[in-house]
């Protein structure tokens, strides 16, 4: 029997192998996933939430270059890389952005950026008060003074919309992750005790799946974030919340449909329990389009946290949303910086394409005909 499974698990992964799209679905999403994990590390901002402002510079183009003074933080504190990894730096010190500069004794004399064609008045830093007393003035100019390119121009705070987007994608993901997971916990068990048990407990289950599915997801998506309050967590929990329906549907209908096998009668004939047979013999063999499901609910998990973040109750700011960044920027698109909001709407675009292109891949393969 163990046999006969792995053989069919290899034969779905030699069909999924030859679905070129979903190939590369799948070598996209472990891509982004790396880009998730290793965003502070990779990002040019790896301050919490890339979260460095800079007014002077707000809405610049892709590729924009600027000259950048770094004034270290007071309060310089030691910070695992651990804690780097999940949250960045918190006292990385402040960048200004800078047209011109030079030393006048212990006193480092800027203009700061305020245009093109625009000169600001003169600023003067202290080098005893601002930088660390034993550096001299050469290594002070190569140790924080230098120039920084935005790679995709910045926001209309100044920040770095790169360093926002690699990190926007953790949330995309994670409610990816968590919404999918609450609704297989809550789809699995309450499909699974319908279908097996049937009578009155399928018809109270089927009365749940039959309300919630009649109401809006966005309506009741947002009912469930306003009953648990704006958070980070609140809108994972909510939305995954929405999502169990279809897959008690499905699992419901394929539990009916196996449980009339013989192996199954043959289980009850040897006394096995109930609970037994559901976790060792039914699901095991219900669990392909449950796979495929999932693929659509992630997918779908990651344009209902977009929507509510355009409407404001998502992931709150400072946090980078791509669904906020979207908010922020709309209006651009017809003040002729239209990239602000196209560039995370087609970073939404690609990852749903690309997990609605698993899904269908993921069908073909498991698809027994």
């Amino acid at each position: 029997m163990r046999q006969q499974t792995n053989s069919l698990a290899q034969l779905a992964l030699q069909k999924f192998k030859k679905n070129l799209w979903g190939v590369l679905s799948f070598i996209f999403i472990i891509c982004c996933i790396f880009l998730a994990v290793f965003a502070y590390f990779i990002a040019p901002d790896d301050s919490e939430n890339a979260n460095q402002m800079h007014l002077s510079i707000h809405s610049k183009a892709p590729g924009f270059t600027v000259q950048m003074l770094q004034i270290p933080g007071q309060n310089q504190l030691e910070e695992s890389w651990v804690k780097q990894l999940f949250f960045g730096k918190q006292s990385s010190g402040t960048e200004h952005p800078i047209s011109s500069y030079h030393f006048s004794e212990n006193k480092l004399i800027v203009i700061p950026y305020s245009g093109a064609n625009e000169k600001a008045l003169e600023k003067e830093y202290q080098l005893s008060e601002n930088f660390p007393s034993e550096l001299s003035k050469s290594a002070i100019e190569r140790n924080y003074i230098y120039q920084k390119k935005f790679l995709l121009g910045t926001d209309k705070y100044g920040r770095d919309l790169l360093s926002r987007i690699l990190i926007g994608t953790r949330i995309s993901l994670s409610i990816g992750f968590v919404a999918v997971f609450i609704s297989l916990l809550i789809g699995i068990s309450l499909g699974a005790l319908a279908g097996y048990f049937g009578g009155k407990l399928d018809a109270a289950i089927m009365w749940l799946i039959n309300v919630t599915w009649s109401i809006p997801t966005l309506l009741l998506v947002i009912a469930i974030t306003l009953a648990l309050g704006k958070g980070f967590w609140q809108v994972f929990i909510a939305v995954g919340l929405t999502m169990w329906v279809e897959v008690a549907r499905v699992v419901r209908g394929q539990v009916i449909s196996v449980k009339q096998m013989q192996y199954i009668t043959a289980a009850k004939a040897l006394g096995y329990n109930s609970r037994r047979i559901i976790k060792n013999h039914i699901l095991p063999n219900v669990m392909a389009p449950v796979i495929v499901i999932s693929a659509a609910n992630f997918a779908a998990a990651i344009l209902i946290e977009s929507g509510l973040s355009f409407l404001g109750i998502g992931a709150q700011p400072p946090m980078p949303s791509w669904g906020s960044m979207i908010k922020d920027h709309y209006s651009y698109i017809i003040l002729g910086k239209a990239y602000l909001a196209i560039i995370p709407g087609l970073a939404i675009m690609s990852l749903v394409m690309a997990f609605m292109l698993i899904g269908n891949a993921l069908r073909d393969a498991f698809d027994v005909k």
